[in-house]
């Protein structure tokens, strides 16, 4: 196997390489389901400020350089209109891989925020250079959500969605319908819960096969309180790695309150299960 270790990775380069050509880079620019727009690289670079930002990267926990756009460029060639007309707005950013990223579009237009879409060290020609990413060593093209400021380094406060499609707006509780807890009064320990699944899980995770793809769905076939003791799921949110390796981040930042409040959400959807893919 080592000796043929060479002639692999060229095989594997010559692969990604003729991938890419078959597959240009396109960026889906989408409005409560309907396409808007869509934007190849070429499209993208020719109608924005093509430059290179380094910055304190979370994911390769180092300083990287990338070729990048500002994300205020690339919102409004998507969507035709300036960021300010879109601070309204509510985003959902959407991966290859099925992961989904809720964004506030004020979140979206602060200073600072660029879609990356060649790693600046590593780049030639039209082959971006992608460096692979955490821990499953993934590509992340073919694009890359990054912020340049110090303060916005926090995967949990600021979208860093890696391998990037589709830029949606839209809004949750119609995208997907049957993640509210119907019938929890306002400012209960239940909505509570649900504004923190909606900001910090909905990204992995899905509620009723509505959500991320990345995770387990917690409520269909069964609740995930149904199967695990309260105080271990609790503890899981908070470490995961104390329990297994794993790409789910750590929450050390939740409370106590918001880690019961979580409880109450998942407790409350239990009653709410909706699984229509499910064979009878």
């Amino acid at each position: 196997m080592r000796a043929h270790g060479l002639a692999a990775v060229v095989l594997l380069a010559a692969t990604a390489g003729a991938a890419r050509a078959e597959h240009p880079a396109t960026l889906h620019f989408v409005r409560n389901g309907i396409e808007l727009r869509a934007v190849d690289l070429a499209t993208l670079k020719a109608n924005c400020t093509v430059q290179t930002v380094t910055l304190d990267d979370p994911y390769y926990q180092r300083r990287k350089s990338f070729l990048a756009c500002p994300l205020a460029e690339v919102l409004r060639l998507g969507f035709g209109k300036p960021v300010e007309a879109l601070a309204g707005e509510s985003f959902i950013l959407r991966a290859k891989d099925g992961y989904a990223k809720p964004a506030s579009g004020a979140r979206l237009g602060e200073p600072g925020g660029f879609l990356a879409f060649a790693d600046a060290e590593h780049a030639h020609g039209d082959d971006p250079g992608w460096e692979p990413i955490e821990r499953k060593q993934l590509d992340p093209g073919p694009f890359y959500l990054v912020w340049a400021q110090p303060q916005q380094t926090d995967p949990l406060k600021y979208p860093w969605p890696y391998q990037l499609t589709t830029i949606e707006i839209t809004s949750l509780d119609s995208l997907f319908p049957h993640l509210v807890p119907r019938g929890a009064a306002p400012g209960s320990p239940a909505q509570a819960g649900y504004e923190i699944f909606r900001s910090e899980c909905v990204a992995c995770h899905a509620i009723n096969r509505e959500g991320g793809t990345v995770g387990p769905d917690l409520n269909v076939p069964q609740s995930i309180v149904e199967y695990r003791p309260t105080e271990q799921i609790k503890a899981y949110i908070r470490d995961p790695s104390t329990f297994r390796y794993t790409n789910m981040p750590a929450h050390p930042q939740l409370s106590d309150q918001q880690l019961d409040e979580l409880i109450a959400y998942f407790t409350a959807m239990k009653g709410l299960k909706y699984d229509p893919g499910r064979a009878p």
